[in-house]
């Protein structure tokens, strides 16, 4: 801080001094121009060499030497985030093509039950109808009115019912169409994966046409998509 100060000061003395200097200066009135010059500039530097003589060692020393510059303290490198980055969302091609071109499909409990479900929910339906499926469920797991896993929403049981009839049938839940199973397989593993839900807007419920549960009478429905109809609840 004393040394700025020191600059500063030094500064500003210069230019009072040098101000004075050329207060001083007298303009010759001769025609010849070099003369003219020659005479402002000895006039100039004898003022300017006056006021130096009057600057204190200190002020001298700080002008020859010029600013002090401190470099700034280099900053901690802040910690890592333990979060995993989120991936770019997927984009969907609802065609067969594009389906069988992603990697092959694999994962574990919770992609099996998800696998599962589009099975035997809606093998028989078009590739959106079953990605529409997947959407319901995992919409329900992001609800607070449901069980936070795959598995517990397509297990879950109440009032003597399930919410996804297959799981409670009475069948073996073996997937017997292998063409069907990597169908699905492969729609739960891009779902899974971060694939945009598009379809059924939040969509928690679905039937199929041949009924009409009375629930369908209370919610709002946001999709028809094949024999399925998708509601959201309120």
């Amino acid at each position: 801080m004393r040394f700025n100060q020191a600059w500063t000061s030094a500064a500003a003395a210069l230019c009072v001094l040098s101000g004075a200097a050329f207060a001083d200066v007298t303009v010759s009135h001769s025609n010849d121009p070099a003369v003219l010059m020659g005479s402002q500039m000895a006039s100039l530097l004898g003022a300017e060499h006056k006021a130096f003589d009057t600057l204190p060692d200190e002020m001298l020393t700080a002008m020859a030497v010029g600013p002090k510059v401190v470099a700034a303290a280099p900053q901690k490198a802040a910690k890592a985030d333990k979060k995993p980055a989120l991936q770019n969302p997927v984009l969907v091609s609802y065609s067969a093509d594009w389906l069988m071109a992603q990697p092959a499909a694999n994962g574990d409990q919770q992609w099996q039950c998800l696998k599962t479900a589009i099975y035997f929910e809606s093998r028989g339906e078009s590739l959106q109808g079953q990605f529409a499926v997947a959407e319901v469920v995992l919409n329900r797991v992001d609800s607070p009115r449901y069980p936070k896993t795959i598995c517990g929403v397509v297990q879950q049981r109440g009032s003597g019912s399930c919410a996804f009839s297959y799981s409670c049938d009475g069948n073996k839940d073996v997937m017997t169409d292998r063409s069907s199973a990597e169908v699905a397989g492969r729609i739960a593993r891009v779902m899974l994966d971060g694939a945009p839900r598009q379809l059924t807007a939040g969509a928690t419920y679905f039937h199929t046409r041949a009924v009409s549960p009375s629930w369908s009478r209370k919610f709002d429905r946001t999709a028809a998509i094949g024999s399925h109809l998708f509601y959201r609840q309120p």
